[in-house]
């Protein structure tokens, strides 16, 4: 098979979703080991909810868990290899976007058979993209470090982040956000791309992510009259309180 169709693969086939596979089963087991090490200092567990940040300009993808004092705390951060278009948010099939949006990951989405080793959906699209009229799907968080559309990083490191949402979802958490992003959501950083078509929609976003600075705790994200509307300490996963099967 060729390097362009396996690509391809990311926009047009999630795969069969189980809760488990030999590769995923292995992943876990060669990693768990070394997440514990990273977590015990930090004075975190594996199972505990956890929180994805994506920073496209960075290419970084942020790993946050809850801690005791049920406030997240920074795990690691994983380099992204690839994803694809420029900074605003992914509005069709075909327009080669990567996602921006408040989403979140179901143990329904996790795809332990996909062709670019192990992969997570993000949901796209999720309420506030249907309000807009927003197409496409598949759009995933995968390794093998090559993509279009879609957020790819290294076999190594989803296999580090699989590993983290699998005790999670083993735990009883019924899903865990992710949030996408074009770049740091700083009044410093808006105001540089104050002339960008996507300047109210980073805005709105940008009130989800000082939330977060401030409290450590990921926000819900609602949508009203085509808007994100962050609130804390929700209950409902984010932008979607009844996510349908993948």
């Amino acid at each position: 098979m060729t390097r362009a169709l396996i690509v391809a693969l990311c926009l047009l086939t999630l795969g069969a979703s189980v809760p488990s596979s030999e590769r995923s089963r292995a992943a876990v087991e060669s990693r768990t080991a070394t997440l514990t090490e990273w977590l015990a200092p930090k004075d975190l567990r594996l199972g505990a909810p956890v929180f994805l940040r994506i920073i496209k300009d960075e290419h970084r993808l942020e790993v946050w868990m809850e801690g005791p004092t049920d406030r997240f705390v920074h795990v690691r951060d994983f380099r992204i290899c690839s994803w694809s278009g420029d900074l605003g948010p992914k509005q069709k099939t075909g327009d080669l976007q990567s996602p921006e949006g408040a989403y979140f990951v179901t143990p329904g989405r996790m795809n332990p058979h996909s062709s670019f080793h192990l992969s997570f959906d993000l949901g796209y699209p999720n309420a506030f993209d249907r309000a807009h009229g927003r197409t496409g799907k598949y759009l995933m968080v995968h390794g093998d470090c090559v993509s279009i559309g879609c957020y790819a990083i290294t076999d190594e490191s989803i296999e580090y982040v699989w590993t983290l949402l699998d005790a999670a979802f083993e735990a009883g958490e019924p899903f865990v956000r992710v949030h996408a992003v074009p770049f740091r959501l700083t009044a410093e950083k808006l105001s540089t791309h104050a002339d960008s078509r996507w300047i109210s929609f980073w805005r709105d976003l940008a009130v989800g992510w000082a939330m977060f600075e401030a409290d450590r705790r990921p926000p819900d994200a609602t949508v009203k009259d085509g808007r994100y509307v962050f609130t804390s300490d929700a209950a409902a996963p984010a932008a979607d309180p009844a996510p349908a099967a993948p």
